[in-house]
């Protein structure tokens, strides 16, 4: 393998919006993200809508949806 082509890698700190924090192994020190495992639907079983830009409330008007 050639020298000084492959980053370093180092624990990470992560911090979710919702309070969250763990470690993973990245080439940055710290690195802040919207979603986890903790907070994710998929994960808690709870529907938790991101809305951007009021598209969601769009949608729902657009469908006559409550």
């Amino acid at each position: 393998m050639k020298k000084d082509l492959h980053p370093n890698y180092m624990n990470t700190k992560v911090t979710c919006a919702c309070g969250n924090k763990f470690e993973v192994k990245s080439d940055k020190e710290e690195l802040s993200i919207d979603i986890c495992s903790a907070c994710h639907p998929f994960f808690t079983g709870s529907e938790k809508i991101v809305d951007a830009a009021g598209r969601v409330d769009k949608f729902k008007k657009k469908y006559n949806l409550s």
